[in-house]
C-alpha cells in the first residue's frame, strides 16, 4: 500500500508539473528563439516575453535606444522601453502590431523588470516603472498581468503627482501602425494591414485590479493625488472576435457561429463578414481554414453582409441573447476569377505582375491594399507564373508583364458570375541585356518603420518587375532578405545582400554589405549623426573596413551637402570633402528625370500654403559638379515603400556584370563597376553607348575637340523612344 500511495504521489505531482500556466522571462541569448515571430515582430536580447495557453507578447527591455522600428518615435526622446512590442495568439507567430504604448509612454524609465514569473500561482506579472523626476513630477506604474486561459492583456497604469502643482494627463494609449481601425460596442479596434493574414487586436478601459473606467480623456491630478486606469488588449483572427473576447471580460455575451460554404458544400476560408454594430460601426470578421466565424457579442440586433471577392454577396441579420448560441450556414455561390500560366519562351514558370484593367463600365476592382503583392487594388504580383485571382464579374482587360525587357500579354477577358476565365501567356525577352543585370539599390518593406508593406510582397514585386539584384536596405535596421527569397523560391530570379539605410533629419545613406546580428537593437546598425561626414566614415569602416562596400547618398539635398551648408544664402561649399567619401549618389529617386532641365531650381507651390518657393534640381547640380571635378556616380532607384503606387520597377540601374544569371550575381563585382561608372540608369530602354575607339561607359576616353559616339537603343514593344540626346558638359549641344 505504502508503495502504490508513494507512485500515486509522484504521478500527481508530475500532473501537476506539466499543467499549462502563465510564465514570463527575460531573453537571452540561450532562449532568442523563444521569441514570437511575425510580420512586426521586434524582439531583442534583453525584452521580456509573457505568455499562456492563448497568447504570447513581447514587452520590450530597459535597453539603450530601444524602440521598435525607426518610427516608433522618431528622433530624440522617441525610446519606448517597457511598452509591448509584439502580440499574437500562442504558436501563430502572426505578430502584426508595431507597438501598443499605455497612457503614451514614451522616453528613459527606471526599470522594466519581472513581478511575477508565473511558477508560484500561474499568473505573471511584468512591470514598467517611471520615476517623478523623469515624468515630470507625476510618477507612472504600468503593469502587465496574464493568466491562463486569457485571450489577452491586462494592463494597468498607476499615475501619482509627486510634485507641488496639479498636473494635467492624458488618458490616452497609442498603438501602431494599424491603418484600419474602428470600434464596435464601444471597444477600440485594429486590423492587420493585409486582412489575409488573419490577424485583428481590440482594446477597452476595465474595471479590475483596482482601476476604475475613466470619465474622460484626461484628468488633473492634486499634488499627492493618485489614478488607476486599466485596460484590456486582445488579439483574434479578426477586429470582431478580438472586440469579442474584450466585450466577454467586460459583461455578458452570446455566441455567433457562422458556417461559409460555396455552392459544392465546400467551406470558404477566404472572405469575410461584416458586423454592423450600429451608427455606422462595423467590424470584419475572417473565417478560419474550415469556413467558420465564431464572434462573441453583447445582447442585440446585428445586421450581417458576407462578401468574398467573385462571389455574389449575402446578407443576414441575427439576434444575439446572453448566453446563447446563434448558428448560421451561409452558401456564397460560385466563384468567378481569372487562372494564369505565364512562362518565357522556354516554358520556365516566371514572377510577373498582371493588372485588371476594367473597361465598358465595369467597376475597377480592389483586390487588396497597396502595401501586398498578392492583390494590390487593380493589380496582382506573383512569384510564379501558375496562379489564380478571384475578380468580380465584368470585362477587364488583362495585361500581364515581367518589366521592361520582355514582351507583355495584353487580353481583353469577359467574367460571367461564376466563371473562371484561363489565360496562358508566354513572355519573349525582346531586349539583349547580355553583359548587363537590372538593379535598384533602395527599396523597404516593413521592417523600416515608415511603412508597411511585407517584406515577402516587396521580394515578390521586385522579381515581378524583373529587377536581379537588390541590396537589402531597410531604414536604420541591418537586415537581409535572402532568406525570404530562398524560401519563396525566388533565388533564381533575384539577388540581394545584407545591408542598411542610416536615416535621420539629414542625409540618408545606403551601404552594403553589412552583417545583421537580430539579437541586437536596429541589428546592430549604428546610429544617425548630423554631419554626413561622420555617417559616411561611420559606415566605410562600420563592422571592420571593407574595401569593395558601397556608400551612398539617398535623394540627396544637393544645397546643403555641396553648396550652402547652413542655409544662410551665402555659398560655402557645403561639408567640406563630403563628395570624396561617397561612391555615388541618387541622381533619380522615383520621380520623373529632370536631366534635361536648363536652370538649378524651379518654382513650385509651397508646402505649407499660399504661394510658391523655390525647388532644387538636383540632376543640374550634379552636372555642374561633375563640371567642377567632383566624379561621385549617379544612380537611378524606385526608393518604393508601397507595392501598388510607390512600387518599384520604375526606375532601375544596369550594371555591367560578368553573369546573367541573378542566382550566381557577385555582389563585390557590382559595387566595383558601379564604383567605375559602369551603369546605365533607365525607365525601361536599354542603352548603349561607346565610342569610335570602342570605349563604353565608365572608361575614360582622352579627345581633342570631336568625339564619334556608337549609340544603341533597345526597347520592348510596349516602351516607345524618339529621340536620343547627347549632354556635353552638362548642356544640350
Amino acid at each position: 500500500m505504502k508503495i502504490l500511495s508513494f507512485a500515486a504521489i509522484c504521478g500527481a505531482v508530475a500532473f501537476v508539473q506539466t499543467l499549462p500556466a502563465a510564465e514570463t522571462f527575460e531573453i537571452g541569448e540561450h532562449n532568442f528563439e523563444e521569441l514570437p515571430r511575425g510580420k512586426e515582430a521586434d524582439g531583442i536580447v534583453g525584452d521580456f516575453v509573457i505568455r499562456n495557453d492563448r497568447i504570447e507578447a513581447v514587452i520590450s527591455g530597459n535597453l539603450p535606444e530601444r524602440r521598435a522600428n525607426m518610427s516608433t518615435f522618431y528622433g530624440d526622446g522617441g525610446e519606448t522601453p517597457g511598452c509591448l512590442y509584439d502580440l499574437t495568439v500562442k504558436g501563430a507567430n502572426n505578430d502584426q502590431i508595431t507597438i501598443f504604448t499605455p497612457l503614451g509612454q514614451r522616453g528613459p524609465v527606471n526599470y522594466v523588470r519581472v513581478v511575477k514569473d508565473g511558477s508560484e500561482d500561474g499568473e505573471a506579472i511584468l512591470e514598467t516603472f517611471v520615476s517623478a523626476a523623469k515624468a515630470g513630477g507625476v510618477s507612472r506604474r504600468h503593469t502587465y498581468r496574464l493568466k491562463d486561459g486569457w485571450r489577452g492583456l491586462l494592463i494597468t497604469s498607476t499615475l501619482r503627482n509627486e510634485g507641488a502643482k496639479p498636473g494635467a494627463i492624458k488618458l490616452a494609449d497609442g498603438w501602431t501602425q494599424m491603418r484600419s481601425k474602428g470600434t464596435a460596442a464601444n471597444i477600440d479596434w485594429a486590423d492587420a494591414i493585409d486582412p489575409a493574414d488573419k490577424c485583428g487586436y481590440a482594446a477597452d478601459w476595465v474595471e479590475e485590479d483596482g482601476a476604475k473606467r475613466p470619465a474622460g480623456t484626461e484628468v488633473t491630478l492634486k499634488p499627492g493625488e493618485e489614478i488607476v486606469v486599466a485596460r484590456f488588449i486582445a488579439v483574434a483572427a479578426s477586429p470582431a472576435e478580438a472586440a469579442g473576447i474584450v466585450a466577454a471580460r467586460q459583461g455578458e455575451t452570446g455566441t455567433l457561429k457562422i458556417a461559409l460554404k460555396d455552392d459544392a458544400g465546400k467551406p470558404v476560408s477566404t472572405g469575410q463578414v461584416k458586423i454592423d454594430f450600429g451608427g455606422g460601426k462595423i467590424a470584419p470578421a475572417y473565417p478560419d481554414d474550415a469556413g467558420l466565424v465564431t464572434v462573441s457579442l453583447p445582447a442585440g440586433k446585428y445586421p450581417l453582409a458576407i462578401e468574398d471577392i467573385g462571389r455574389s454577396a449575402a446578407a443576414e441579420t441575427v439576434e444575439i441573447a446572453a448566453g446563447a448560441e446563434v448558428s448560421k450556414s451561409v452558401a456564397l455561390g460560385p466563384q468567378s476569377a481569372v487562372s494564369f500560366s505565364v512562362t518565357d519562351t522556354e516554358g520556365v514558370s516566371t514572377p510577373c505582375k498582371a493588372q485588371f484593367n476594367a473597361i465598358d463600365g465595369t467597376e475597377p476592382p480592389v483586390l487588396g491594399p497597396t502595401d501586398r503583392a498578392h492583390g494590390a487594388m487593380d493589380q496582382y504580383f506573383s512569384e510564379k507564373g501558375a496562379f489564380r485571382v478571384p475578380l468580380p464579374p465584368g470585362k477587364y482587360r488583362v495585361v500581364v508583364t515581367h518589366g521592361p525587357e520582355f514582351s507583355h500579354h495584353d487580353e481583353i477577358v469577359t467574367l460571367a458570375p461564376g466563371q473562371e476565365a484561363k489565360i496562358a501567356a508566354k513572355l519573349e525577352r525582346l531586349v539583349d541585356t547580355a553583359g548587363w543585370v537590372s538593379t535598384d539599390y533602395h527599396n523597404h518593406s516593413t521592417p523600416s518603420g515608415d511603412n508597411t508593406c511585407g517584406t515577402a510582397d516587396r521580394l515578390v514585386d521586385l522579381a515581378a518587375e524583373q529587377i536581379e539584384f537588390a541590396p537589402t536596405t531597410e531604414h536604420n535596421r541591418l537586415f537581409d532578405w535572402e532568406p525570404l527569397i530562398s524560401d519563396l523560391g525566388l533565388a533564381p530570379f533575384l539577388k540581394t545582400v545584407a545591408g542598411m539605410e542610416l536615416t535621420g533629419r539629414g542625409a540618408h545613406f545606403n551601404c552594403f554589405p553589412l552583417k545583421p546580428d537580430p539579437r541586437k537593437q536596429d541589428g546592430g546598425a549604428p546610429v544617425w549623426k548630423k554631419d554626413p561626414r561622420l555617417n559616411a566614415i561611420t559606415l566605410r569602416d562600420w563592422q571592420n573596413a571593407e574595401p569593395d562596400r558601397w556608400i551612398h547618398v539617398n535623394h540627396p539635398d544637393m544645397i546643403e551637402n555641396f553648396v550652402d551648408r547652413n542655409g544662410d544664402g551665402r555659398a560655402d561649399g557645403g561639408y567640406a570633402y563630403f563628395g570624396g567619401l561617397l561612391d555615388g549618389l541618387e541622381t533619380q529617386n522615383y520621380s520623373a528625370s529632370e536631366i534635361l532641365a536648363g536652370a538649378p531650381y524651379k518654382l513650385v507651390q509651397a508646402r505649407g500654403g499660399l504661394g510658391r518657393q523655390v525647388m532644387p534640381i538636383r540632376e543640374f547640380i550634379w552636372l555642374q559638379l561633375l563640371n567642377q571635378g567632383l566624379d561621385v556616380r549617379a544612380i537611378a532607384v524606385t526608393d518604393s515603400h508601397q507595392v501598388f503606387g510607390n512600387g518599384v520597377g520604375g526606375w532601375r540601374t544596369y550594371v555591367k556584370s560578368g553573369t546573367d544569371d541573378p542566382a550566381r550575381i557577385d555582389w563585390r563585382e557590382l559595387s566595383r563597376n558601379s564604383k567605375a561608372g559602369r551603369m546605365i540608369l533607365s525607365t525601361g530602354p536599354f542603352l548603349e553607348v561607346e565610342t569610335g575607339a570602342g570605349v563604353e561607359a565608365g572608361v575614360l576616353n582622352g579627345v581633342s575637340s570631336e568625339l564619334n559616339l556608337k549609340v544603341r537603343v533597345q526597347c520592348t514593344h510596349w516602351i516607345y523612344l524618339d529621340r536620343v540626346q547627347v549632354l556635353v558638359n552638362g548642356r544640350q549641344p
